[in-house]
């Protein structure tokens, strides 16, 4: 069937958050080892972490763990170019790529699997999960689309792939709302950690 990648996008600057949001703590661990984790209990094949800020420290944290790295020098020019950085170092052979965002941590390895089903399952080349007709992480992307990602324009980020493509796109709905949840402030992080404890 051919390998699937995810891309893990953990380059940010966390400008809003004012601190390292992949290295803040998240349940028994960091946010960006719970994203990791719910990756690595999926059906994904391998983990590409691409980075950017605080890259030394983040490698500090997770630079034991089976996931392989690759450096974004253009981080500060936003997400896109990260997600490009990402299908750069992917190998050849691979068939289709998971798209997550480090700050993340909700998404449940059963929602990855629903998406990857959907894919072997649909033939559609873009399967994005949907809650309360909300589209959100993570985006899986044929590998065939490699070439249109990079002509990509940064303006309009990693949606307009969608829009562009729209006969191949397949969207499944879900009803777990951590498909849509990130932490962009320290007030949405202490929000969900207090209701967690």
């Amino acid at each position: 069937m051919g390998e699937l990648w995810a891309i893990i996008l953990a380059a940010g600057e966390s400008k809003r958050m004012g601190s390292p949001k992949m290295l803040l703590d998240f349940k028994s661990g960091t946010m960006i080892e719970k994203v990791i984790a719910n990756v690595k209990d999926s059906k994904v094949s391998n983990i590409m972490v691409v980075l950017g800020a605080y890259k030394e420290a983040i490698i500090d944290q997770i630079g034991k763990l089976t996931v392989k790295f690759c450096y974004n020098d253009n981080y500060k020019e936003g997400m896109l170019s990260s997600v490009q950085c990402g299908f750069r170092n992917i190998p050849s052979d691979c068939k289709a790529v998971l798209v997550f965002q480090g700050d993340q941590p909700l998404i449940t390895p059963s929602v990855i699997n629903t998406v990857i089903e959907a894919y072997w399952m649909s033939g559609k080349g873009i399967i994005i999960p949907v809650y309360m007709s909300k589209r959100g992480h993570p985006i899986l992307i044929d590998r065939k689309y490699s070439d249109e990602i990079e002509k990509l324009d940064a303006g309009n980020g990693l949606r307009s792939l969608a829009y562009r493509f729209y006969d191949d796109v397949l969207e499944v709905n879900t009803d777990e709302s951590g498909i849509l949840r990130d932490f962009d402030t320290y007030e949405q992080y202490r929000k969900e950690i207090n209701q967690t404890q």
